[in-house]
């Protein structure tokens, strides 16, 4: 099993395919496998794909158990120093999505290309309070709880309260990009959101990023790129925007 050493992380990833590097990044509550296992194949044709588990996620080790979407942009920088990639493609999801913004505005000279599915301009907090812990015991949700225990352990040490305060707060406060960092984002840029996504749009998006291509899915989800949903479409648009960079 593949890990980097990153500052004070022990990064978990996947690896398949070559050429170019395709950077996927996870949404919240996921990890990067689970949230992208419908591009494994269709891109690692063509592109050498890596899919990290993040900082408090997954297999992914680290003694501070605190993060947020902001921190994680920084490791992902480091990542791709540490497996001496200059420069990479994004594609992320949800909470993906705004690590991907914030790699995109702050080290420019990193990112070849963003994808953002399921992304937003700004938070959108509504129901996130029904994930803290003692809300999820109060409603009896405890096959969810097991999921995060199980799914997240390495990450986490046992601590899943811990985790899902964490991921709660990054939930309520992020996306946060100054006007200036949104200014920034000069890469080509491709932003997807279902019809249906109650967390974001892609013409929010596009009036922060003027240049940048957008769809929206007709019918879509939050997860329009998910196994049973449109996923070949999503795919082809995706690949073919990259092809065209």
């Amino acid at each position: 099993m593949p890990y980097a050493e990153v500052n004070d992380l022990n990064i978990y990833y996947e690896e398949f395919g070559r050429g170019e590097t395709v950077l996927f990044l996870h949404s919240h509550f996921s990890r990067g496998l689970l949230a992208f296992s419908g591009q494994i194949i269709p891109f690692s044709g063509k592109y050498r794909c890596l899919f990290p588990d993040f900082r408090g996620h997954g297999r992914t080790k680290c003694e501070d158990l605190s993060w947020s979407s902001r921190k994680i942009a920084d490791d992902m920088a480091v990542f791709l120093d540490k497996l001496g990639i200059e420069k990479a493609h994004l594609i992320g999801y949800s909470c993906g999505a705004y690590v991907g913004c914030y790699m995109a505005a702050k080290y420019p000279e990193k990112v070849k290309s963003l994808v953002t599915i399921g992304g937003a301009a700004y938070p959108r907090p509504a129901g996130a309070e029904d994930f803290l812990p003692e809300n999820l015991l109060k409603n009896g949700n405890t096959d969810f709880i097991e999921d995060i225990k199980a799914r997240h352990f390495e990450a986490h040490r046992g601590d899943w309260q811990t985790y899902l305060r964490n991921t709660v707060a990054d939930w309520q406060q992020q996306p946060s990009l100054t006007d200036d960092e949104w200014k920034n984002i000069n890469c080509p840029a491709f932003f997807i959101n279902g019809e249906k996504d109650p967390f974001g749009t892609c013409e929010e998006l596009q009036d922060k990023v003027p240049s940048a291509k957008i769809y929206k899915v007709i019918g879509g989800s939050h997860h329009p790129h998910f196994v049973g949903e449109q996923i070949d479409d999503i795919n082809k648009m995706i690949l073919d925007f990259l092809s065209g960079i």
